[in-house]
């Protein structure tokens, strides 16, 4: 019997070498992605989507297929996106404001627990557009004729709950103007309607309506700083009216993500968004790159969601 002393044990141990530890290779995907979208193909969202796929596609090594899920204002896209397997394979593309005011208007299939967070990839300030030879001259004219005239000017809007339907709530809030709003289904009614005289200003995003049309100007938009696309149009901060508003939209994916998949699907969008390729496809379109990772993006998005949860309780704005 052979007995192995205490000084052998020791000898044998140190001359076994350690195996290395495996390091995880970087999660590929193994079959093309799926970017979901919740409105219909040809819209503002729908462009984005395709847009950026196409500089999304090299980095992961797939084909990204956008698929257009509209309805009940990207609720019907948004809860696909939640309840898919948490494989990285479908990411979903939030439009705001609806991705953060829909829970709140109503019970919905989906809130922002319902995510991870990927990253936001543009931002598209909303802006006050009116005639050039309009009674309106700047942004001091229409407060001051909505306070003086209550709900004698009339402002167009996109629809409900919109980023500009909300911007002018909220203007009406901050400053005590009062308006009469009518809604339009789209950029093109609402700039026939402003030329015609039957409505006096149009809420707009300022990438939907650039370069600005002929006979047009804005008064003030409601991004952060001054935009490319209406370089001589003033914010509201710079007149002292905090308000900021944008449609914006971003990458999301099912909250049950593993942490592995999510870091390279951040990578890749944070690549793609900040290459000089991708702004100059979207700075083409009209569209203002914006990258912002995806913590900083879901922590402004909880904060701006509170913003809205305490106006809806103040003041809906579906009746």
């Amino acid at each position: 019997m052979t007995t192995l002393t205490r000084r052998a044990a020791l000898g044998a141990l140190i001359a076994t070498p350690f195996a290395a530890p495996a390091i995880a290779a970087p999660w590929r995907p193994d079959r093309p992605l799926e970017l979901a979208v919740g409105f219909s193909a040809g819209g503002g969202t729908d462009i984005v989507a395709r847009l950026f796929a196409r500089h999304l596609e090299p980095r992961l090594g797939q084909p990204v297929t956008v698929t257009n899920r509209p309805g009940a204002s990207s609720e019907i896209a948004l809860t696909y996106v939640a309840r898919a397997r948490p494989d990285g394979l479908v990411l979903g593309l939030t439009n705001m404001p609806s991705f953060v005011t829909v829970p709140v208007e109503r019970r919905a299939q989906y809130n922002l627990d319902s995510f991870t967070f990927v990253g936001n990839v543009m931002t598209d300030p909303t802006g006050f557009m009116v005639k050039s030879d309009g009674p309106i001259r700047d942004m001091a004219d229409l407060i001051r004729l909505g306070r003086e005239r209550p709900e004698e000017i009339v402002v167009s809007t996109s629809g409900i709950g919109t980023d500009d339907h909300l911007l002018l709530v909220m203007l009406e809030r901050a400053t005590g103007a009062r308006f009469t709003i009518v809604h339009y289904n789209g950029a093109p009614q609402q700039r026939n309607a402003l030329m015609a005289g039957q409505v006096q200003v149009n809420m707009v995003s300022i990438g939907e309506y650039a370069p600005t049309p002929e006979g047009m100007r804005y008064v003030a938009h409601a991004g952060a700083e001054r935009s490319r696309f209406a370089p001589d149009t003033p914010t509201l901060r710079s007149m002292g009216i905090d308000i900021e508003m944008y449609s914006e939209r971003g990458i999301v994916v099912p909250k049950a993500t593993p942490a592995a998949i999510v870091e390279r699907l951040r990578e890749a969008v944070k690549d793609a968004a900040e290459d000089p390729a991708t702004r100059r496809t979207f700075e083409a379109q009209f569209i203002e790159p914006n990258y912002e990772p995806g913590e900083h993006w879901e922590a402004r998005m909880r904060r701006v969601q509170g913003v809205y949860a305490d106006l809806w309780r103040r003041q809906p704005w579906i009746t």
